[in-house]
């Protein structure tokens, strides 16, 4: 249940791991605090929960991360939906089988921002089909729409955190 095990070496163990969770795919995010920057960082394609699993643990001892975000995916009403309820029982196994602590943040809308924030940084290169059919997007230099909308989710909960706490 402690962080002592990530990230003891060179204060890494502050940096924050999102996750924009989906069936198919989990879009990732990584920021330290100390710097304010969330950045996507990848997309997982699901494959089983235990290998789900196993990813995750590796990429939070790669990164040396001492806290994990959730988007939780509410409806607009701000009611809880399938997709919310299974957003909080993957968190849960999160806390589980990486063994750092875990907290949900509401994501309505990070996919739409992320999708709007691609368009303006990429430009028409999103509508324009691949020259090679079906070419993954990790092999185009762009990061996906899950890994951008998990570091909005990060970017959102890193500014309320600076705003709730240092008000100096």
């Amino acid at each position: 249940m402690t962080d002592s095990s990530f990230g003891k070496s060179g204060g890494l163990a502050d940096r924050i791991l999102a996750l924009d969770y989906g069936r198919a795919r989990i879009g990732i995010a990584l920021a330290s605090p100390a710097v304010g920057l969330a950045q996507p960082l990848c997309t997982l394609e699901r494959i089983n929960r235990n290998e789900d699993m196993r990813r995750l643990r590796e990429l939070a001892r790669e990164h040396g991360v001492g806290q994990i975000i959730v988007g939780l995916p509410l409806r607009l009403d701000g009611t809880r939906g399938e997709m919310a309820e299974e957003a909080q029982a993957f968190a849960q196994r999160v806390r589980k089988q990486v063994g750092v602590p875990v907290e949900m943040v509401d994501e309505r809308l990070t996919s739409w921002e992320a999708e709007r924030l691609l368009e303006e940084s990429q430009g028409r290169i999103m509508k324009d089909p691949s020259p090679q059919r079906g070419a993954p997007k990790k092999d185009l230099g762009r990061p996906s729409v899950d890994a951008v909308a998990a570091a909005v989710i990060l970017k959102e909960y890193l500014e309320r955190q600076h705003s709730n706490g240092s008000e100096t």
